[in-house]
């Protein structure tokens, strides 16, 4: 073990005591860290999130914090697993293509509250408590699909990079409008005017004709929990036999 309490050789957070070392009963847990870090990234961005910063909301030494969390990346995947105890598993339906896009949308509005947690999803998080419990659940769900568990792992994983793509776009646009020094809907209008004069040229006819009635980037502003709903729904349904409607 070095001096700052972090590890010689790699080793998993959760196979680690709360807190390295004896002595008396530790005054901070785990739980209380995380939930700080969350604080901090919630306010201020995931660059504002330190071991110093963390420290000081806690009351805790820089160095002693090492007792507990040992490196940064394990700091993150704390944070990753606490926001991962909000999904509200409820029992499956036995409609899986339906209960994965409830837990997609859960997963959406998590990461509109987290908006720092796209950025940290990583396989390498992927096994800790609350997502064990979020893969068991999910895994529970598909069970009426006839494909093997690996497929399934796969298609999991294929629904939260969906909405961590879908959700960044998102973030993404807002951030954007937030920095604009005019509205959002000046911008809409000069684009879209833009837009209609190259279609009127004729040389995108497939283009206008697919245009033509209602304009996606318009319903998206107005409706993007629509659009989001439709994208899962197309990957759950390129998967298992058709279902009759």
């Amino acid at each position: 073990m070095a001096a700052s309490g972090r590890p010689a050789q790699p080793e998993v957070i959760w196979a680690r005591p709360g807190r390295a070392g004896r002595g008396p009963r530790p005054a901070h847990t785990r739980e209380s860290i995380a939930a700080e870090a969350v604080r901090i990234a919630d306010a201020e961005g995931i660059e504002a999130v330190s071991m110093r910063r963390v420290a000081a909301g806690i009351g805790a030494g820089t160095m002693s914090l090492y007792n507990y969390v040992p490196r940064k990346e394990d700091l993150y995947e704390l944070m990753v697993d606490a926001v991962g105890g909000e999904y509200e598993l409820t029992p499956p339906t036995g409609d899986w293509r339906a209960d994965l896009l409830a837990l997609a949308r859960q997963t959406r509005k998590m990461m509109h509250r987290h908006p720092w947690l796209p950025r940290l999803l990583t396989p390498v998080y992927g096994f800790s408590p609350n997502a064990l419990r979020y893969l068991e659940h999910s895994l529970d769900c598909l069970a009426p699909l006839e494909v093997s568990g690996g497929e399934k792992l796969e298609l999991v994983a294929a629904v939260n990079g969906t909405v961590a793509t879908f959700v960044a776009s998102e973030l993404a646009l807002a951030e954007r409008a937030r920095s604009l020094p005019w509205s959002e809907a000046a911008e809409e209008g000069m684009r879209m005017a833009w837009l209609g004069s190259r279609l009127a040229t004729g040389q995108y006819p497939r283009l206008a004709e697919a245009l033509a009635g209602a304009h996606p980037v318009t319903e998206a502003a107005s409706d993007l929990g629509a659009v989001f709903d439709r994208s899962v729904s197309r990957l759950l349904g390129a998967w298992g036999p058709a279902e009759a409607t």
